[in-house]
This record gives C-alpha cells, sequence and structure tokens, in this order.
C-alpha cells in the first residue's frame, strides 16, 4: 500500500516537473520573441528616422532648384504631393502589417520616383549645379539616401531573425496564440531597382 502511495507521489511529482519545464520553457521562447520583436520596432523607428530626414531635406531642395528653373512647375507639384502622401502614411510599430508596410512602402518609392524627376529636371541647368547651396543638398541627399539603404538592411536583417526564430516549432505554436507576434514584412526593392538610380551631376 506504501509503495502504492510512493508510486502515486512519484508520478505526480514527475508531471509536475514536467508541466513546470513546459512552462518554463514557454517563458523563455516567449520573452525571446519578445526581445526580436522589440528589435524589429527599434530598427523600424531608425527605418522612419532617415526617411524623415529625406522629407526635412526636399522642401530646401525644391526651393533651390526654383530659383534656377522657374517654370518646370509640374515637376515640384509631382515632389510637394509625393512627400505629402508619406506624411499621411503612419505605421505603428508594434502592428508592421503587410498591407501598412506595403502603404508605406508604396509612398516612400512615390517619393522617391518624383525626386528623380526633379534632379533629371536639374541636369538642364548647368549654373545651378555648381551653387555652393545646391552642392550642400546634394550631398546631404546622397548621404540620406546611403542611410535609407543601411537602415532597411539592418530592418530586413532583424525582421528575418524574428521571423526565422517565429516559425520555428515550438515558438509557432507559442507565437499563434499573440497577434504581435504576426510574421514581420520585408522591404522588397522597387520595381525596376535592379538599375540604381543616380543621384549623382
Amino acid at each position: 500500500m506504501a509503495n502504492k502511495k510512493f508510486m502515486g507521489l512519484g508520478c505526480l511529482a514527475v508531471v509536475i516537473l514536467g508541466i513546470l519545464i513546459a512552462v518554463l520553457y514557454g517563458t523563455g521562447v516567449y520573452n525571446g520573441l519578445v526581445g526580436l520583436d522589440q528589435k524589429v520596432q527599434s530598427q523600424w523607428g531608425q527605418v522612419e528616422n532617415t526617411y524623415q530626414r529625406r522629407a526635412d531635406l526636399i522642401p530646401n531642395l525644391v526651393e533651390t532648384v526654383k530659383g534656377a528653373a522657374a517654370f518646370e512647375k509640374d515637376t515640384y507639384t509631382a515632389v510637394t504631393e509625393a512627400r505629402a502622401k508619406v506624411g499621411q502614411v503612419q505605421v505603428n510599430p508594434g502592428q508592421l502589417t503587410p498591407d501598412a508596410f506595403a502603404k508605406f512602402q508604396a509612398a516612400q518609392d512615390g517619393l522617391s520616383s518624383a525626386l528623380s524627376r526633379l534632379l533629371v529636371v536639374v541636369e538642364k541647368y548647368p549654373d545651378l549645379k555648381a551653387t555652393e547651396n545646391f552642392k550642400e543638398l546634394q550631398a546631404q541627399l546622397e548621404g540620406t539616401e546611403n542611410r535609407i539603404t543601411v537602415e532597411r538592411m539592418r530592418f530586413n536583417e532583424a525582421a528575418q531573425a524574428f521571423n526565422t526564430k517565429r516559425n520555428k516549432f515550438p515558438a509557432a505554436i507559442i507565437a499563434g496564440f499573440f497577434s504581435k507576434f504576426a510574421e514581420k514584412p520585408y522591404f522588397k526593392s522597387q520595381a525596376g531597382a535592379e538599375t540604381a538610380p543616380k543621384v549623382k551631376f
């Protein structure tokens, strides 16, 4: 009788120990996903920061070009409208849904395209290209475009680390219970991006 009681307690202890190990392991997986999710959100902030820097440079660039190319009004309007659209697209870093992400990227791609058209206009005005103000803005814009590329790459790396952990077993089961652990989207190249845009003059 005592032997049966001892075996019953032993089985109960094994079950409790198994549950405790599972809870601790699940907590570790959950906390690991939280850490990687925070890294993605932090990197998203850096992406937005560099895009904001570009948006802040554009009004000065447009004004500088306007002085020398007063009749290229359609180009300025396109840049201004594209910049306004970028300002309207807000993405919550905790809710990086594919749809919100696609809208953000489309708005940024539209601004890049309009900015490229503006820079093509400058080709017609050698005097403008020679001004110190334009040279300074050009250098800042080139530096900002390089930063955007770097921050997008870092974001994709953070998203890949999260997605890899999230999709492995048993993290996939735990992630399935929490909407905040949805798979993170990646930045993709703009259509035609295999040909690098030229910002130099």
